[in-house]
C-alpha cells in the first residue's frame, strides 16, 4: 500500500492533470503547417501537449538515458561489426568477427547469456533475459567431474541450436572456424567451472562422431577469460582420456590455431618427457609409446625433433635423455593440472550399424 506522502503526492499530479486544457493556439499552427516544428535544437516542440509535471519528468528520463548510452558506447570504436562479447561478468574484445543472423552482426557490443548461449543486441534485452532464464548449466549428459570443474558431452543432433550458438560464440577467437549450423555430425564436450551461481563455461572441444582420419578433436577453444591459467592443456588432456579410453590414437584436425599449436606443442612436450623420464631399459619404441600415451606417431617424432631429443645415427634413430630437459620437465609436471581418469563417466559412443 501507498504510504500518506506517496497517496498525497498522487492526488497532486492528477490534481495537475485534470486542470490542464491544452494549447490550442499550437495545435491550429501545427494542422496547418501539416507536421511539426522542431526546435532550435531540432528537438520537436512539447510546449503545450502535456502537463508540466510530466513534460519535466520526460525530459529528466531522456537525459540519464542519454548518459547511460554514452557511458556504454564511450569504449567502443565507431567501426563496423561487433566488439565486444559481454557473457556474464566478463566483456571480452573479439578478435575476428562471427555470422550471427540479423542485426546482431553489426551491433559493437552483443550480449550472450552464460548458460544458454542465447544473444542480445542491447543491455535491457540481455538483462530481462537473465531474469526468466531456468538454464544454469549446458545440455547433455556430465561425463566428468571434479571439484567444482565438470565435463558436458552435448550431441550436436540433439541440442542444435546450442551448439551452433556454441559455433558462433567461437567464431570470435578462432580464424580458422568455417562450421556454424552443420552440427549435427558432431559431439561437443563443454567444460565449466562451477559456483554458486551455476556452471561457467570455461571452454569447448568438438569432435566428430565417426572419423575416418582418427581426429580426436575438430575444434577446441578457451575463452579469453580463462587463458592462461591450465584450462587449455585440461581440455587436451581430456581429449586424449577420451581416446585411450576407446582404444585409439588420435590427433587434432589442422589447421590449429596460433595458440592451439602452441598449447598442443606444449601438451606432447611434457607428456613425453615424463613418460622418457619414467621409461625403464635402454631402448624405447614409437609405436608403444604412441599406444600408452594416445598421441599419434607422428606428433611424437615431430615432439621430439623439435626439442633436439632424436638423432639418426647409424641408420637408427635415437632419443637422447637430456639431463637438463628431464630436470625442467620434472618442474613444470609438478605444477601442471591434469584429468583424472577415475572421475571419468563416460563410455564410447556404439558404432553405427554397416548399411545391408
Amino acid at each position: 500500500m501507498p504510504t500518506i506522502e506517496q497517496r498525497a503526492y498522487q492526488l497532486k499530479v492528477k490534481d495537475m492533470r485534470s486542470k490542464w486544457k491544452g494549447s490550442q493556439e499550437l495545435r491550429e499552427k501545427l494542422a496547418a503547417s501539416g507536421g511539426e516544428e522542431t526546435s532550435e535544437d531540432r528537438e520537436p516542440i512539447l510546449d503545450g501537449f502535456a502537463p508540466d509535471y510530466d513534460l519535466r519528468l520526460f525530459r529528466e528520463a531522456q537525459a540519464l538515458a542519454a548518459i547511460k548510452i554514452e557511458e556504454e558506447l564511450g569504449d567502443i570504436h565507431t567501426d563496423k561489426g561487433t566488439r565486444f562479447v559481454v557473457m556474464g561478468k566478463y566483456m571480452m574484445e573479439v578478435w575476428y568477427q562471427s555470422p550471427y543472423p540479423g542485426d546482431a552482426c553489426r551491433v559493437p557490443r552483443l550480449f550472450v547469456c552464460e548458460y544458454c548461449l542465447n544473444h542480445h543486441t542491447s543491455a535491457t534485452g540481455a538483462h530481462r533475459h537473465r531474469a526468466k532464464c531456468v538454464w544454469r548449466h549446458p545440455p547433455g549428459d556430465e561425463v566428468y567431474r571434479k571439484d567444482n570443474l565438470s565435463v558436458w558431452q552435448v550431441d550436436g543432433r540433439k541440442h542444435k541450436q546450442y551448439c551452433q550458438q556454441l559455433c558462433l560464440l567461437a567464431k570470435f577467437f578462432l580464424d580458422h572456424k568455417t562450421l556454424y549450423y552443420d552440427v549435427e555430425p558432431f559431439l561437443f564436450y563443454v567444460m565449466t567451472c562451477a559456483d554458486e551461481e551455476g556452471c561457467h563455461v570455461v571452454g569447448y572441444f568438438s569432435k566428430e562422431k565417426n572419423s575416418f582420419l582418427n581426429y580426436n578433436v575438430s575444434c577446441i577453444l578457451t575463452l579469453p577469460p580463462y587463458q592462461r591459467q591450465g584450462y587449455g592443456r585440461l581440455l587436451i588432456d581430456f581429449s586424449y582420456l577420451l581416446t585411450k579410453v576407446e582404444g585409439k590414437v588420435g590427433s587434432p584436425e589442422t589447421p590449429l590455431s596460433d595458440l592451439g599449436l602452441i598449447s598442443y606443442r606444449s601438451y606432447w612436450k611434457e607428456a613425453l618427457l615424463r613418460r622418457l623420464c619414467s621409461a625403464p631399459g635402454p631402448t624405447l619404441c614409437i609405436r608403444d609409446l604412441s599406444k600408452d600415451l594416445a598421441i599419434a606417431s607422428s606428433d611424437i617424432v615431430s615432439t621430439l625433433q623439435e626439442r633436439g631429443l632424436m638423432k639418426y645415427w647409424k641408420g637408427k634413430h635415437i632419443v637422447l635423455k637430456k639431463q637438463e630437459v628431464l630436470e625442467e620437465v620434472s618442474r613444470r609436471c609438478e605444477r601442471a593440472r591434469c584429468v583424472e581418469a577415475s572421475c571419468l563417466r563416460w563410455s564410447p559412443p556404439a558404432a553405427p550399424a554397416p548399411p545391408r
